[in-house]
């Protein structure tokens, strides 16, 4: 997991994106600073007044501005909140891309060790079939009349090897796959079988719902679009700033030949709207988005409880399956042996009752692996509807 979060551009990108995000929050909030200017410029200017009207060839002006916002019905402040959940909402966005990567590297290796499984009980099938053929053909050298069950077991050691060839492709597909995630360097797979074996309470998980990042996201998107709703309202609050202006210009070649004017303001500016039509639809328009992401995160949170329901309930069935599967196992090894020994001493079995019980006994072992990785699977992806898969490893 953690080579897969290290080495992920998508968890890159959304590493950027919140940090983007904490940029603009600072923006946002900057609005209420003092704010500077300077300008300049150079050319041909003039002024005119009750004295009379002066003109320059070439004119040098500068000014500077500098001025603060003392109140504006708390708009920046509502834009500042809404920056704020929105970054929340990025960072809880990382926080589930890196959820969602975390499932899939550990779902990807509890696969591997299930084709790896697959593998060795494979193996262990060609290599019975492969001394039942050697015996038969010991068999056929003595008695001619017995051919046909040799022809029957190396039938059955070719379907065991094309089994084994199967897995071992599997096998290599997953094991690319994996490669993707976390590099060449792919980690061992011993001891996964003992992993998320224990399913917890159905209650407890359903109650750790809330506390996953796709769910924190969405309501951290819904508080913000609230945000949004009165700093939209704001708009048509009256605003109060103080400023500081000041003008300086030289110029020479014209009618009063060289001069040098200057000018400065000092005081309070008020504005109050007194007439914004679009005020009232906009703010209808943020007000029912607000509405549309509480939904959202609504329908979101109700499906993931029901979602949790299911998948606790197919966990557990495949446990119990699990659990079933290996008290037929134990009975299938007495009957393969005993039907193995009746056949070669007694010859009370026929050849096809030996392969069938073989074929029965490595196909429930089989299954006895797919259960158990089915379980673990199921029980990794109900962690992940949660609190996490990840901070379950940690």
């Amino acid at each position: 997991m953690r080579d897969t979060l290290a080495r992920s551009h998508q968890v890159g990108a959304a590493r950027l994106l919140a940090e983007a995000a904490e940029d603009d929050l600072r923006e946002a909030r900057a609005a209420k600073s003092v704010q500077a200017s300077l300008g300049a410029g150079a050319g041909p200017g003039g002024s005119q007044s009750l004295a009379g009207t002066e003109t320059s060839a070439l004119q040098w002006r500068g000014s500077l501005n500098v001025s603060q916002l003392l109140y504006d019905g708390g708009r920046v402040d509502r834009l500042a909140d809404w920056r704020t959940q929105l970054a929340e909402s990025a960072r809880h966005g990382q926080m589930n891309l890196q959820e969602q990567l975390a499932l899939n590297a550990v779902s990807l290796a509890l696969e591997r060790g299930r084709y790896r499984q697959h593998a060795l009980v494979y193996a262990q099938y060609v290599r019975k079939m492969g001394c039942l053929v050697e015996a038969l053909e010991t068999i056929v050298r003595a008695d001619r009349g017995r051919g046909s069950e040799l022809v029957q077991a190396r039938k059955s050691l070719q379907q065991a090897e094309i089994s084994l060839a199967q897995s071992q492709s599997q096998l290599r597909q997953v094991e690319v796959r994996l490669r993707r995630l976390v590099g060449d360097s792919l980690p061992g797979a011993e001891g996964l079988s003992s992993l998320l074996l224990a399913v917890e309470p159905l209650e407890r998980l359903v109650a750790d719902v809330e506390r996953a990042s796709e769910i924190a996201a969405l309501t951290a998107q819904a508080h913000a679009a609230q945000h949004y709703v009165d700093a939209v309202a704001a708009g048509g609050k009256p605003q109060v700033s103080w400023s500081i202006n000041g003008t300086q210009s030289y110029g020479r070649g014209g009618t009063q030949g060289a001069v040098k004017n200057g000018s400065y303001a000092l005081g309070i500016a008020v504005s109050i709207p007194l007439l914004n039509p679009g005020l009232a639809p906009a703010t209808d328009a943020a007000r029912k988005r607000a509405r549309a992401a509480e939904m959202q995160r609504a329908e979101a949170l109700e499906a993931r409880r029901f979602r949790v329901a299911e998948v606790h309930e197919q966990a557990q069935a495949s446990f119990e399956r699990m659990r079933r599967t290996a008290a037929v196992l134990r009975d299938s090894e007495q009957v393969r042996n005993s039907t193995l020994q009746q056949w070669q001493y007694l010859g009370r079995r026929s050849l096809f009752d030996v392969m069938a019980a073989e074929a029965e006994h490595f196909n429930l072992r089989v299954s006895y692996v797919n259960a158990l990785v089915d379980g673990q699977q199921l029980n990794a992806n109900l962690l992940s509807l949660g609190r996490g898969v990840g901070e379950w490893l940690r």
